[in-house]
């Protein structure tokens, strides 16, 4: 068997985000966000797409006058935000070459309309940023990960009115401008493709507050905003940071038919373009035509500013970054088949797939097609950006954690990358979602736990906090000083 062959200079690490990890949630100036209103589901379906992601108008009234940070997971969750440089000195144990983390909006302007930033927000990061650097870490930011300041999902619509572009804008210039000796690699938007599945989380629309037959214009407005406040952005990152590089963040939702009917093939290949579409826009400067035609069949309106076409043609992303945790079918008798979900998708369930705890098919062969795919489709740098496996750890009586599940599904997904390295593809790094345990997206577990390194404590926030590293913790470590070729 050959030996696999990453890069010399492969970005080994693991990834978070500001709303899942740092708890102190009002402290240092920091503002409330859209994620400090998510609260603790213990007892959801995994099936109930509803129940985990819906937000009302009265449940944000409810969260606005809580202090609660055991209901809202978010609040408090694994504390990194003063234990970073104990978290750092693990993941340099482990050998990282770069770490993925998110700038809170509301550390830098709480409520996104301040004309100064906070400069606590700012020393913070500048703080984080310096240390990881001292361990030789390189920081890979995301600009807007579901943290929305909640005042401007509140009073602005969320993405909906124009004027958002402009502080959005204002914010990273700020933070460009800040940070431009100590941060090479940006993302603007997490996992852009999701503002139809959750639109409070990710463009802050509460849903409740507009006419359900206009839902659908709202959120495509919504997302041309984004759009070219993702362009802007790299505008300004190529002005401020010259030889810095910004990449667009994606779903993965790789689909495959059900089977060689040629109905069910159609209805993949369109459903893979409908996933595709959001990366497109940003690498290509431009909307495909069969989205317009979309528009026009529905009569929807999207308003484009004068200027805002070229825009997007001019600053195009320098990568392509995307998760990747599973894989789905397209049925044309979906209705009658069992479904199975996924990070806040459903899909029809694969047969020749085993699935987690929490109904996620589990798909490396699908990892290893989506990375061909996508390079033939983009000819850019890749960055897998989040992958992992989401489990219920124990802690044995001798204090060990003996993940070896977790160990045996990250060994089939990166020899999937090595695989696809063979076949050519350009893949710049790699950052395993929780590189230790945090606050789940939806349900605000942290029970579900991703990381290779244990943090003890419970949903309600209870615990002491301590990081353990389980057995994957040095599987992977061996793995990075082997350059993949160990697994």
């Amino acid at each position: 068997m050959m030996q696999n062959k990453f890069p010399e200079n492969f970005l080994w690490g693991g990834a978070t985000a500001a709303n899942q990890c740092e708890g102190a949630w009002n402290e240092d100036g920091k503002g409330m966000s859209v994620a400090d209103c998510s609260t603790y589901k213990p007892k959801v379906d995994p099936k109930d797409y509803v129940a985990q992601n819906g937000i009302s108008s009265d449940d944000i009234e409810k969260a606005m006058k809580s202090d609660d940070i055991s209901l809202y997971g978010k609040r408090h969750g694994v504390d990194f935000y003063h234990r970073y440089k104990e978290d750092l000195d693990l993941f340099a144990e482990m050998g990282f070459k770069v770490l993925r983390v998110s700038i809170a909006w509301t550390r830098i302007f709480p409520n996104g309309i301040e004309e100064k930033p906070n400069e606590k927000g700012l020393q913070y990061y500048e703080s984080l940023f310096i240390e990881m650097k001292k361990r030789n870490i390189e920081p890979l930011v995301t600009l807007h990960h579901y943290e929305m300041p909640l005042y401007l999902s509140n009073n602005y619509d969320g993405w909906y009115q124009r004027a958002v572009v402009d502080l959005f804008v204002k914010f990273c210039k700020v933070v460009f401008k800040r940070y431009k000796n100590l941060v090479k690699y940006w993302l603007t938007f997490n996992e852009i493709d999701s503002v139809f599945r959750h639109p409070f989380t990710t463009i802050g629309l509460v849903t409740d507050r507009y006419p359900k037959e206009k839902l659908e214009e709202i959120i495509y407005q919504s997302l041309h905003h984004q759009f070219v406040a993702s362009s802007l952005a790299t505008k300004y990152l190529r002005e401020i940071i010259p030889g810095a590089q910004m990449g667009c963040m994606l779903t993965r939702t790789l689909t495959y038919p059900e089977n060689c009917d040629p109905k069910n093939c159609m209805l993949a290949l369109k459903d893979n373009r409908e996933n595709y579409f959001y990366a497109d826009v940003q690498v290509f400067g431009e909307y495909p035509k069969f989205i317009k035609n979309q528009w026009d069949k529905k009569g929807i309106n999207v308003k484009f500013e004068s200027g805002d076409e070229e825009i997007l043609k001019l600053y195009t992303v320098d990568f392509v970054s995307f998760s990747y945790y599973m894989s789905f079918v397209s049925s044309i008798d979906a209705e009658r088949k069992e479904k199975v979900n996924g990070n806040i998708a459903t899909g029809v369930k694969n047969p020749y797939l085993d699935v987690t705890e929490w109904n996620w098919q589990v798909d490396p062969m699908g990892l290893h097609y989506s990375l061909i795919d996508m390079y033939d489709r983009y000819r850019k740098p890749l960055f897998i950006v989040e992958n992992g496996l989401g489990s219920r750890d124990k802690l044995e009586e001798d204090g060990s954690i003996q993940d070896d599940y977790r160990i045996e599904y990250f060994r089939q997904h990166i020899q999937a990358i090595a695989d696809a390295i063979e076949d050519g593809v350009e893949v710049m790094g790699y950052t395993p979602w929780g590189c230790l345990d945090l606050v789940s997206m939806s349900t605000c577990q942290i029970s579900k736990r991703y990381g290779f390194i244990y943090v003890d404590a419970d949903d309600l926030g209870y615990g002491t906090y301590n990081r353990i590293k389980k057995k994957s913790f040095y599987w992977y470590k061996n793995v990075i000083e082997t350059n993949g070729v160990e697994l």
